[in-house]
């Protein structure tokens, strides 16, 4: 076998790999999709889908005096440590 013909069969092998992973990406893409549909149809998506009647809580971004404690306390540790190493 000459070095051409090594090429030759590296470059065959080479596109149907190529054509066998685009295949089945192509063929998942479609299958994702059908599922998609189905779920839709059938309404099992109805938990995860927000209710447009209830607005999202907003917190506001405070937290308690406690939960800020222990953070800093875990902050300041965690530096402590890092610096004696």
């Amino acid at each position: 076998m000459t070095i051409g013909e090594m090429f030759e069969q590296s470059a065959i092998l080479t596109v149907l790999g190529m054509a066998v992973v685009f295949a089945f990406l192509w063929i998942m893409i479609i299958c994702m999709s059908a599922l998609a549909r189905v779920v839709n149809k059938m309404g099992w998506d109805k938990d995860i889908r927000p209710s447009k009647k209830d607005p999202p809580k907003n917190t506001g971004g405070t937290a308690s005096p406690e939960v800020t404690a222990a953070i800093s306390a875990a902050v300041t540790e965690y530096r402590e440590k890092r610096d004696a190493i």
